[in-house]
């Protein structure tokens, strides 16, 4: 599943479930470029190698990372642009 909805004006969030990596790196990129600088984006995936990926993928392209946390079976990853 592919979801993504503006909750504020500072936060966006995109439910990856579903989504195996590198695919979810994409997708969450392609909204980070399209989002204003200092907007942070909400990630939720079920896949763990992408909860492992996109982190470091995220600092090599200049994001901060500022939450990683696993809920039941799931990771929730904070990027801020």
């Amino acid at each position: 599943m592919i979801d993504a909805v503006k909750s504020t004006g500072e936060l966006v969030r995109l439910d990856l479930r579903g989504v195996k990596c590198p695919l979810n790196w994409a997708h969450a990129k392609v909204r980070l470029e399209r989002m204003a600088a200092g907007e942070t984006l909400e990630l939720t995936l079920d896949d763990p190698r992408g909860a492992r990926d996109i982190p470091r993928a995220a600092e090599a392209e200049g994001y901060a990372i500022v939450e990683t946390r696993a809920v039941d079976g799931l990771w929730v990853l904070r990027i801020e642009k």
